[in-house]
């Protein structure tokens, strides 16, 4: 993504991850609000959130399908990075289509048997992939400080604010994800007091890592060469490490994708959870095993679409709608908070989040804004396109719009909800209005 952002607007890619920060702290807020509550407790994230806000399904409905769009092309996009990145460490110099692809999808299931195994198995696996990759971060930005290039800052703009601006939204995909935190709300233990915490200082954390590694990697190599190649962050420490060195950037640039593949394996599952206990899905998809207290039926399905989205060769468009949808999602999700001491204000008033009042109002706020902004800027883009060629042209360049993208997948989207509530017998389901944990 750093790479497709520098064609857009060269080394202030710097300057956009520090800009979409105070964007995605907002972000986080209403949802730390939401798990301090009684919602801290159940899965769902967005889906319970915003259903036990507005006390209805169609809005609801609406996020959780964005949630599933967004993280089902996250997956198959994040198992082929995988691929690149253990193929650069193996040293591999023919890297077949066919290769990567049995690759990825053997990391989509090997994520897949952890998560059926236990979620105490996600969360070792994650803390220790999570160590690797600190350690390597270390390595490769202590040093890299001291070998940094000036001259391959300039020009800092290369396409003006306008090219600026459009190099945001492909920057949102490092922040997009922050919230399938909220998908372990009832796995984590004491988790209305410990998750909301977690969000502010982890994505607080995560500006910096972001901040210095992109310093490091156009101070150190020409814009045009990390676009181009597959692992960008192995030729950054190729370019001033010694041997051993890089090999464990390059390990390290492993875990970075492994742990993002880990996280984004977790989420769809959990939604399913709620939506099969609301009635909007069958109830197989929110079957727990007892055994393992994981949902496997939800997993095995996430693993078998973003699998055959994997072998379809269409991750690009998977891709192109995900960033979309997530941003769509977020700003429902910002809007429900807005509204939730209105439209449930006894689950308001179980927040126990030390977050002062004015300072949650203006988050959303800024949140609102914030993503609306960046809707805006990929709707222009996607006029620019629509006028540019029909629609033979964009099928066969494989530059579907996401405005096309998002008519197709909504559309699908209505007649799943309408079969959920054709299934439920349009009987009128019990909202848990003040957060009280579902039977």
């Amino acid at each position: 993504m750093t790479g497709q952002a520098w064609l857009l607007t060269g080394p202030s890619v710097i300057l956009g991850y520090l800009v979409l920060s105070p964007a995605i702290l907002a972000t986080s807020v209403p949802y730390a609000v939401f798990l301090s509550t009684s919602l801290g407790r159940d899965p769902g994230g967005e889906y319970t959130h915003i259903s036990r806000t507005f006390g209805g399904y169609g809005v609801a409905f609406v996020g959780a399908w964005l949630k599933a769009i967004s993280y089902l092309g996250a997956l198959a996009f994040l198992s082929l990075a995988l691929a690149d990145y253990l193929l650069e460490l193996a040293g591999a110099r023919e890297r077949s289509l066919a290769g990567r692809e049995a690759i990825a999808l053997a990391a989509l299931g090997f994520f897949f048997a952890v998560h059926a195994v236990g979620v105490r198995w996600f969360g070792r696996i994650q803390v220790a992939m999570c160590a690797v990759l600190g350690v390597s971060i270390l390595v490769l930005v202590i040093p890299g400080l001291f070998a940094l290039q000036p001259a391959n800052y300039r020009p800092f703009f290369t396409h003006g604010w306008s090219g600026f601006a459009a190099a945001l939204p492909p920057l949102f995909f490092a922040y997009a994800g922050f919230e399938s935190l909220a998908q372990t709300a009832g796995e984590v233990r004491d988790s209305t007091r410990r998750l909301p915490g977690i969000f502010l200082r982890g994505i607080a954390a995560t500006t910096v890592v972001y901040l210095f590694m992109s310093v490091v990697a156009f101070g150190t190599l020409p814009g045009e060469r990390l676009g181009r190649s597959a692992a960008p962050m192995a030729e950054v420490g190729a370019v001033y490490l010694p041997w051993g060195a890089a090999w464990f950037v390059t390990l390290g640039a492993v875990m970075a994708v492994a742990t993002s593949l880990n996280v984004t394996m977790l989420a769809p599952s959990r939604v399913g959870i709620m939506l099969a206990r609301d009635g909007l899905a069958p109830s197989w998809l929110g079957a727990i095993e007892r055994r393992t207290g994981t949902p496997v039926p939800g997993l095995a399905s996430t693993f078998v679409i973003s699998a055959l989205l994997l072998l379809s060769g269409q991750v690009s468009l998977a891709l192109n709608i995900a960033v979309f949808a997530l941003v769509l999602l977020y700003f429902l999700h910002s809007l429900a908070f807005l509204l939730l001491p209105r439209l449930n204000p006894a689950l308001y008033q179980e927040a126990t989040v030390a977050i002062p009042l004015s300072l949650q109002r203006l988050a959303a706020v800024v949140s609102l804004f914030a993503m609306g902004a960046i809707v805006v800027v990929q709707v222009m883009a996607d006029v620019r396109t629509l006028r540019a060629f029909d629609l033979a042209e964009r099928v066969a360049r494989r530059s579907l719009t996401t405005l096309e993208l998002c008519v197709l997948w909504s559309a699908v989207g209505a007649v799943l909800y309408a079969l959920g509530r054709r299934q439920a017998g349009g009987a009128v389901h019990g909202l848990v209005g003040q957060g009280r944990k579902e039977a």
